[in-house]
């Protein structure tokens, strides 16, 4: 067993370093670093964004946590997918046309480029954080799992390899890790489906059937992980809102040529992850019923190997073997693009336009950026071997709410209110990470039963505060002088890609 998954994790580290290798010699440029050069295809972007955005919280915290709180775990699923018509509707198209490499570089079209850019760059790499501790936690328990690794090692490995990536293959090798990820996972996860449904004549009303008889109709029913429904209803709000704001998706619409590409990904993407969050509902009950609780918990008090352990029940051993080296893939590839936005925001923000005032040349800001890799990937590895505890889908929705909470806003009123200003948008990027982060701090995710905040998820309190940060910010000071212009502006380019990058 040991062998048959070690010789799968290799073959999947090894493919994914020669792709390493090979974008490697292709990249030359801030652009090839940062974008791929412009060269990725609506169909490829599709599968990178899905790559991206179906992280070890999907495929293995939500399965963990539908195996153990049912209905209150797949509302994580139903988040997620609805989150895609925000950025499909809203925030795909003005992106692209708007910015060249990152989120600030949109907003300082508008304001003054030092105070935006430096906030956004902050909030990017907050952000990137808490995903990216979600993945490496869900890496740490995988091989612990599957070859008896110690997690504290498991989790500097996985470390190491995420900064390899990122520092000599740039946003090529990233985004072909990813669609690579996406391909195997999408088919590792119809096949598990399959044969979970086959567990019951391929009903699936046989299915829930069997999830009542042993798990009781309340399983079916909301309250069960978060009684009070304020707690739901301050999750759903999280996870819709937050993929607006997530800088790991976002910069994904710089990778291809045209707005209309960036559009058009959205839609396949929307198309992909709508069928892997339908999945992840076969995996979650299955696991339920075909593997049960007391396992569950033994491999991993917090759930997150419901899915390899549903594997080696309906599949076998090289089956479980296989799914988890898929989960392994998942893990490398988002950790790459957490890597790339927040080693892009630091260098393309705030290296290159606040310290060095736009003077960088393209090779300085490449080596600046491959040394913010080395050093966001050090702390994130620090940062994980503290968090390895909690579920990931759990800490994936804390990275949602700050997104949420400091950039959705400053990105919507940029976009749409004329007023709007620098402080405006500092305060709210400010007002919003930090009022998570404090929520988060003073709740029951830290202190438990002796909790200031009795909330769990952050996002009811922080995003209508990032919000009213925003807009106090910007009416309390004086307009802009220049606003009204830059604003015309910004509306022909956002809407019609004239003067875009």
């Amino acid at each position: 067993m040991n062998t048959t998954t070690f010789l799968l994790f290799i073959t999947i580290v090894g493919i994914t370093l020669i792709i390493t290798y090979w974008a490697a010699k292709r990249t030359q440029s801030t652009t090839d670093f940062y974008a791929a050069g412009r060269s990725i295809s609506a169909f490829q972007n599709g599968l990178a964004i899905s790559g991206d955005y179906m992280s070890a919280a999907s495929f293995l915290g939500i399965a963990g946590l539908i195996a153990l709180y049912g209905y209150d775990g797949f509302f994580y699923s139903v988040g997620f997918l609805v989150a895609f018509l925000l950025v499909l509707l809203v925030v795909a198209e003005p992106l692209r046309n708007s910015g060249k490499y990152t989120i600030a570089d949109m907003l300082a079209f508008r304001m003054k480029a030092a105070p935006v850019r430096s906030a956004a760059a902050l909030s990017t790499m907050a952000i990137s954080a808490f995903y990216m501790i979600a993945q490496l936690v869900g890496a740490g328990a995988l091989i612990k799992l599957l070859l008896d690794i110690d997690v504290t090692f498991s989790i500097i490995l996985i470390g190491i390899l995420m900064i390899l990536y990122v520092v000599f293959g740039g946003m090529l090798a990233t985004t072909w890790v990813q669609i690579i990820k996406a391909v195997l996972l999408m088919g590792g996860t119809l096949l598990l489906s399959f044969l979970v449904l086959a567990q019951y004549n391929f009903s699936i009303v046989g299915m829930f059937d069997e999830v009542v008889r042993m798990k009781g109709q309340k399983f079916l029913e909301p309250g069960l992980q978060f009684p009070n429904p304020i707690e739901n209803l301050s999750l759903g709000l999280g996870l819709v809102l937050g993929t607006a704001g997530l800088p790991h998706i976002l910069i994904r619409f710089y990778t291809v040529p045209t707005a209309k590409a960036a559009r058009s990904s959205v839609v396949w993407a929307l198309f992909i992850v709508g069928s892997f969050y339908i999945l992840t509902t076969f995996l979650g009950f299955g696991a339920a019923t075909l593997v049960g609780e007391k396992a569950i918990v033994a491999a991993d008090p917090a759930g997150n190997m419901a899915a390899p352990l549903l594997a080696e029940a309906v599949g076998g051993t090289f089956f479980f073997a296989f799914i988890a080296a898929v989960a392994f893939a998942t893990i490398l590839a988002v950790v790459a693009g957490l890597v790339m936005s927040a080693a892009g925001a630091y260098a393309h923000d705030f290296y290159s336009h606040v310290l060095r005032k736009g003077k960088a040349t393209d090779r300085e800001q490449v080596r600046v950026a491959r040394q913010a890799s080395i050093g966001v990937g050090v702390i994130s590895i620090i940062l994980a071997l503290l968090s390895k505890d909690l579920n990931v889908a759990f800490l994936v929705s804390l990275a949602f709410a700050v997104a949420a909470s400091a950039n959705l806003p400053v990105i919507l009123f940029t976009l749409f209110w004329k007023r709007f200003n620098t402080i405006g948008a500092v305060t709210g990027i400010l007002t919003g990470l930090f009022s998570c982060i404090l929520v988060v701090a003073l709740g029951p995710n830290f202190l438990k039963e002796s909790a200031i905040i009795p909330l769990s998820n952050p996002a009811l309190a922080s995003v209508p505060l990032g919000f009213l940060g925003a807009f106090l910010g910007t009416i309390l000071s004086n307009p802009e002088p220049d606003a009204e212009e830059k604003y015309t502006e910004l509306y022909v380019r956002s809407n019609t890609g004239i003067g875009a990058e």
